[in-house]
């Protein structure tokens, strides 16, 4: 793919920082204030570009409550980035692996080890694109340049396709048309001019995290502030699925534990079996009706804890218990998830390995 000639030096991310200009003479001690100081600026950053990140938020929330599919796609540090949300977003909201899915220049290897020369690829981007993304997806793309051309590729084919596009930069030069969206991070030069994996990494995974967290929260995987569509597959997230069922449903230890064994492990759909006295199949079909929203549900308010009320998550299509695409009625939704529970248990054996495996497109 050929692209114009970018002027490398003049990008904000190649500028030198006047005030780390003395970084290998200070002491330990002075290096970490002063990275830290830079840090700071990095969260700064992230808060001006709020309205961005909002819109993109609610980009995501309609492309995902409709059957759409959220693809982040980078390279070198931003790629990893990328993969990293990508990978934590089944366990944290119990969502397949195929709903938030991630590409980095290079392929998995790269992940791993660097492989720099893959970001100039442009059209190796778009090839990802054109076998991954389709109408109705979001692809975000993340380049702390902004000129990334296997990003900016990738960017280009999956619009022609007709997804919506976002981009996620620390050049806030970056022209508007180059995303829907473009979320772009002023984090100014870095202590250690030019690399990115500091500052502009920052920047990035604080932005990323909102994405998602907001796009999910929205669509009803967390109940207020608490975690119910956690997968418990270790002690710890055992133990705090235990500690959910018991506060958010209302019940003692013994009959959180039941109440677990029963739903199978999902936190969310124990909670409204105790809240609503139902079985499981008959409170997964009022989650399903409810769009997987415990407040739209119907449980009632009990020491101040469920209930509706402002801000209610959005209906939209994503399985309650599993993350998947189910239809809104209650018939349907009923129906939708026996067979989501059944693809999920086979997505989940076929998922078993690396996190990162069931994550990163190889490009081809």
């Amino acid at each position: 793919m050929r692209t114009r000639r970018v002027r490398y030096e003049r990008l904000a991310t190649e500028r030198v920082d006047p005030r780390s200009a003395d970084l290998d003479r200070l002491s330990p001690l002075r290096i970490a204030r002063l990275m830290n100081r830079a840090d700071r600026r990095a969260v700064q950053a992230v808060g001006r570009a709020a309205p961005a990140i909002g819109r993109a938020i609610e980009l995501i929330v309609r492309a995902l409550s409709r059957g759409g599919r959220l693809v982040f796609v980078g390279a070198g540090t931003s790629g990893r980035l990328g993969v990293i949300e990508a990978a934590e977003c089944p366990p944290t909201f119990d969502t397949p692996p195929a709903l938030v899915q991630a590409v980095i220049a290079g392929g998995r290897g790269a992940v791993f080890r660097s492989v720099e020369g893959a970001e100039d690829d442009g059209s190796a981007g778009a090839r990802q694109m054109r076998r991954r993304a389709r109408a109705g997806d979001v692809v975000v793309g993340i380049a702390a340049s902004g000129v990334t051309p296997f990003v900016r590729g990738a960017l280009g084919e999956a619009r022609r396709r007709g997804a919506a596009t976002v981009l996620v930069t620390c050049n806030p030069d970056v022209p508007r048309r180059s995303a829907r969206i473009v979320i772009a991070l002023a984090v100014g030069p870095e202590v250690l001019a030019g690399s990115t994996r500091l500052k502009a990494g920052t920047a990035t995974k604080l932005a990323l995290n909102t994405l998602t967290t907001g796009a999910f929260a929205r669509l009803g995987k967390v109940h207020g502030n608490r975690m119910v569509d956690l997968r418990p597959r270790s002690a710890k997230l055992r133990a705090r699925a235990l500690r959910l069922v018991a506060e958010l449903g209302g019940v003692g230890a013994r009959e959180a534990a039941r109440l677990l064994a029963a739903s199978a492990g999902s936190a969310k759909l124990a909670i409204a079996m105790a809240r609503l006295g139902l079985s499981a199949g008959a409170a997964r079909r009022r989650l399903n009706a409810a769009a997987g929203s415990l407040r739209r549900a119907g449980t009632g308010r009990r020491n101040g804890q469920l209930g509706a009320g402002s801000g209610s998550p959005v209906v939209g299509r994503l399985d309650p218990v599993r993350g998947q695409v189910a239809s809104q009625t209650r018939h349907e939704g009923a129906r939708d998830g026996r067979r989501t529970c059944s693809r999920a248990s086979r997505a989940e054996g076929e998922a078993s390995g690396s996190r990162i495996r069931a994550s990163v497109s190889e490009p081809r």
